[in-house]
Formats: structure tokens, C-alpha cells, sequence
């Protein structure tokens, strides 16, 4: 090979070549691959020379892509995931899952899929650390394409470069209300033949922002007055003392929450409105054996939604599709 490139040389100089693609930038996807920026610049200089041709091109401090440059980018991306499987290929040799995986959830998932799904996961497999980044959207995917998040659960499946995206789950959403709310427990509404709602919203930075505007205005519900919580606990809270109700998805429940006197939880009928929820990862990587183990068991928790629907009326249960 020209300029007398090993083959760990070559595999590096592709790993910040493809930093440098995704992020448009010498010096973020230096800080991103833990180097220099002029090591990052040397590195794609070498590769444009052995391969003669230009894969970026550079003006006025701006990075951008050449057709070969992009075309070279999707070959990247199949030589780095097939590295991968070759890596994780000796997994099975070892024994017992080990390693370190940094996890991406927003509120949604964090109140009461994780607990248990954590507890559980742990005491089966006592030699992997996980870490836990309770965020919303935006940060979280962008940690994750950074190489900072193993992998993120978040609602909303925006095309980002440098991502691979996958459906995780879907959960119906509910309207929360206080104890002392006029509507009965447990039963379907259609908002659209109830009273003006005093509505407690995320921000206009969540994801399921757009997603609750767009469902409010194509049907007709009427909403006196707005609260912007991204809180969650303090949406809760707020929920609890009185006038306030919110749209919260039914993963987000415990069976204490039916059974006690503190919410208001009903079905959102006809239509009915589901939160989906996406698996993200980087586009490079393979998802190792014990990141794919805590996504089971995240899933596996998440689908404790479905027996929660035992407290819903039974008119409501033949209509509730997840």
C-alpha cells in the first residue's frame, strides 16, 4: 500500500475519516476521537493521497464532503461494523458478560421502565457498569453520534447522520388529571366532547411537543390555558394538586398508580394517540452483547405496559393498539 500503511493505521485513519464526515469538522472529530487536530487532517491527507482523489473539500475553515467523499463514507461504515463483528466474535469465549455501556433515556422511560429492568439486568450480570443519562432528544442523540452513549431510547425518529435508527416500542398515551377530576377513572375520553383543559405541556424542545400540538389541533380539543413543564417529577406534581391534566404514555405508570387516589388516568379515544419510541446507536458500531442484553430487558419492562391495561375499562381494552 502507498506510504507504507499498516493495516491498524488504515482502520484508524477510516475511524477519524469518518468522524471528520459526520461532524464537518478537523477539530471536533479530533476532540471526538480523543487526538489532534492536525493528527486528524494527516490522517485524511494520507488517505486522500493513496487513494488520489479529494474526499473533502476545504475552504475558509468550512469541511466539506465530495461525491467521493460520500460514496467513500458508506464503504466506511460496512469496514468499521464488519470490524466490529470481528471483535465481538471472541465474546462468547469469555466468560459471563463484562463491559461498560452508557445508556440514553428521556423521562418517559426513567420513572418506571428502568428500576427494575436496571435491578434485574445487574444481578444477572454483576460484571457489566452501566451508566445512565436521564436527557431529552437533541442532547441525547447527540451524545450518542459522538460516541459518548452506547445507545439512547428517545421518542422521536428524526433522520441524523451518523445514526442507525430502529422502532423499540409503542405506548398509548393517557390524560392525567388530579384525584378530584370530573372524569371517571380508568375509562376512554374523546377530548374533543369535554371541557377546555388546562393543559400541562413539554417545551418547545421536547419531542413529543409537536407530536401533542399536532394531535390537539386535528381534533378539535380545546385548551384554555398552557404550562410548559419538561420537568416531568414536576409535571406530576403540578398534575396532583388540582386543575392541571397532562398527555403522559402508559409506560410511565406503575399498578400503584391506578390503584391509589392521586391521578385521574384515562385512555385517549378516537382517535387514540401512541408515543413511539427508537432504539438509536451509532451507525458505526455494532452493539456489543451486553448492551443488546440491556435492551431486552428494557424491553421486556416496557412490555409490563400491556398487563397495566388490565385497569382500563373493558370497552377501552379492545381499543387500545399498541
Amino acid at each position: 500500500m502507498k506510504n507504507g500503511f499498516t493495516m491498524r493505521q488504515t482502520l484508524r485513519g477510516i475511524q477519524l475519516f469518518v468522524a471528520t464526515y459526520e461532524e464537518l469538522s478537523f477539530t471536533l472529530a479530533a476532540s471526538r476521537e480523543n487526538t489532534t487536530q492536525s493528527g486528524v487532517s494527516q490522517h485524511v491527507g494520507d488517505i486522500e493521497s493513496s487513494l488520489g482523489v479529494k474526499l473533502f473539500s476545504r475552504k475558509l475553515g468550512a469541511v466539506k464532503p465530495t461525491p467521493a467523499g460520500s460514496v467513500y463514507y458508506a464503504a466506511c461504515i460496512d469496514i468499521l461494523n464488519a470490524y466490529e463483528k470481528a471483535t465481538l466474535a471472541i465474546k462468547p469465549y469469555q466468560e459471563g458478560i463484562q463491559g461498560e455501556i452508557k445508556v440514553g433515556l428521556t423521562p418517559v422511560m426513567t420513572r418506571a421502565v428502568l428500576a427494575p429492568a436496571y435491578a434485574r439486568f445487574i444481578k444477572e450480570n454483576p460484571n457489566v457498569t452501566i451508566s445512565i443519562i436521564d436527557s431529552y432528544f437533541g442532547d441525547l442523540t447527540d451524545r450518542v453520534r459522538s460516541g459518548e452513549l452506547t445507545f439512547a431510547i428517545v421518542p422521536s425518529a428524526v433522520g441524523t447522520k451518523g445514526l442507525r435508527t430502529n422502532l423499540f416500542a409503542k405506548s398509548p398515551e393517557m390524560l392525567v388529571s388530579a384525584s378530584k377530576s370530573p372524569h371517571k377513572h380508568c375509562r376512554s375520553l374523546r377530548l374533543s366532547d369535554i371541557g377546555p383543559l388546562d393543559l400541562a405541556i413539554p417545551g418547545p424542545t421536547n419531542a413529543r411537543r409537536k407530536m401533542i400540538e399536532s394531535y390537539l389541533t386535528s381534533n378539535g380539543v380545546v385548551v384554555r390555558k398552557f404550562a410548559e413543564f419538561d420537568s416531568m417529577l414536576g409535571c406530576l406534581d403540578l398534575i396532583s394538586k388540582g386543575e392541571w391534566s397532562a398527555f403522559l404514555p402508559l409506560m410511565m405508570f406503575k399498578s400503584s398508580d391506578f390503584e391509589d387516589s392521586v391521578y385521574t388516568i384515562n385512555l385517549i379515544d378516537e382517535p387514540q394517540l401512541n408515543l413511539e419510541m427508537y432504539l438509536v446507536q451509532p451507525a458505526r458500531k455494532i452493539l456489543d452483547e451486553a448492551a443488546t442484553a440491556f435492551i431486552r430487558c428494557l424491553k421486556e419492562e416496557f412490555d409490563r405496559s400491556e398487563k397495566l391495561i388490565r385497569f382500563i375499562n373493558p370497552i377501552s381494552r379492545k381499543k387500545i393498539r399498541i
